[in-house]
């Protein structure tokens, strides 16, 4: 019988040269990434209810409430199945969740049929998410996954402001009986085709058959990619450079995390990523609902939180040139200050200038916390000490579950 060896995914595809390949894998999730925006409509969907006189600030906090319950068991219960089934399975299986709600979701007859839509949309985005970004990172080389990553999220970041111009360009042509409906249609269509794109050309990652013991699948995999980097670079890839000291992973109870430094880690990233997603969830769904509570008419209130979003890749964009550069506790209490400070000013402004000038850095701002949440997160992972043994596993699982939640955004 043929001995099967193990085929170091890992360190194979961290010695590839950037090219083509990337490029398309990268093209692929950040298209699914930007498309897949029922979440960055919700807001918009909101104010157009508000006006058919569906909605009152009670189901709108409901409704909001949902959103985040939704992503919140999508994120966690979309990794544990994407480990399972694999990445590119578990990518197809959300699309499909996310898509079919989207559609039922758009004929609701009434508002209690919209919000159960609602909590299974955002369940298979949630889970979306968690599959999109950790299939993606698994691809990317060691040397620059970080930038890879942030490429991602940038483009992602886009669907704010791009679902809002489209928005806004619908609403003087569509009804608000329909412009609702059709702005849950638009990314359904759309994630559709990330989907098909996926299907044909979004492979499983090798490193994840490798770890199931698929040793023959990933080589085949691990092949197949390899030969297409020769063939587009017209260069022979540099030797395997294999770095494995042989310790076989142990398995920790989840109790660890409630003693000791790993409880203050705990306690400190929870607080972190609660701040985040409060901020950023209560601005997105409830802006144009508030615009409108002002006695601003719809029509504004779209333009405004359109002007306004702008800031999410912006802020996004600004967060990569300068996260390495401004010391993490330093950034992060800075950035909140700014958010207390812009917010209260905000809040006063009654001229649509200033509300589209200070809400656009406003969301800036926001959107550098969300950077800062998320990489100070994975610094918390990175000490040598609580890399090994029992509390490295520990802390290790930690966060895998907050960036699973944190990834929902």
């Amino acid at each position: 019988m043929e001995q099967i060896t193990k085929p170091h995914c890992g360190a194979r595809l961290d010695r590839l040269p950037d090219c083509r390949w990337h490029s398309s894998m990268f093209a692929i999730v950040a298209f699914g990434l930007l498309v897949c925006w029922s979440n960055a409509v919700g807001g918009l969907i909101l104010a157009q209810l508000k006006a058919l006189g569906w909605t009152d600030n009670s189901t709108t906090a409901t409704f909001s409430a949902i959103t985040t319950a939704g992503m919140f068991l999508g994120a966690l219960v979309g990794g544990i199945i994407g480990d399972k089934t694999g990445r590119r399975n578990a990518f197809i299986l959300y699309e499909a969740i996310h898509i079919a709600s989207m559609v039922v979701g758009a004929f609701s007859p009434n508002m209690d049929f919209l919000i159960a839509c609602r909590f299974v949309m955002d369940v298979g985005l949630g889970a979306l998410l968690v599959t999109l970004f950790a299939g993606f990172t698994e691809y990317m080389p060691g040397r620059n996954r970080g930038t890879w990553s942030s490429r991602v999220s940038f483009i992602g970041n886009w669907s704010y402001p791009l679902c809002s111009l489209i928005a806004m360009g619908l609403t003087p042509l569509i009804s608000a009986e329909w412009n609702w409906r059709v702005q849950l249609l638009i990314p359904a269509i759309l994630s559709l085709i990330a989907t098909a794109l996926a299907w044909r050309y979004f492979p499983e990652s090798p490193r994840w058959l490798e770890s199931r013991g698929r040793y023959q699948e990933a080589e085949k995999v691990m092949r197949s990619i390899e030969e297409g980097v020769i063939r587009q670079t017209g260069k022979p890839l540099p030797p395997v450079v294999i770095a494995d000291d042989g310790k076989a992973p142990q398995a920790v109870p989840y109790s660890a995390l409630l003693t000791g430094v790993l409880l203050k880690r705990v306690i400190l990233g929870s607080c972190v990523l609660i701040t985040m997603n409060v901020v950023q969830y209560t601005l997105i769904n409830w802006l144009p609902t508030i615009f409108m509570t002002q006695g601003i008419n719809l029509k504004d209130s779209i333009v405004l939180n359109t002007m306004s979003m702008f800031g999410a890749p912006f802020g996004i964009f600004i967060a990569m040139l300068v996260m390495d550069k401004i010391p993490r506790k330093t950034m992060g209490v800075g950035l909140l200050i700014l958010i207390a400070v812009l917010g209260y000013i905000y809040s006063l402004q009654t001229s649509m200038l200033l509300i589209t000038l200070i809400g656009f850095f406003l969301i800036t701002f926001v959107y550098m916390y969300v950077c800062y949440a998320s990489a100070d997160l994975a610094d918390r992972g990175q000490t040598p000490w609580l890399r090994s043994g029992e509390c490295g596993r520990a802390n290790q699982w930690y966060c895998r579950t907050l960036c699973r939640c944190s990834a929902a955004q």
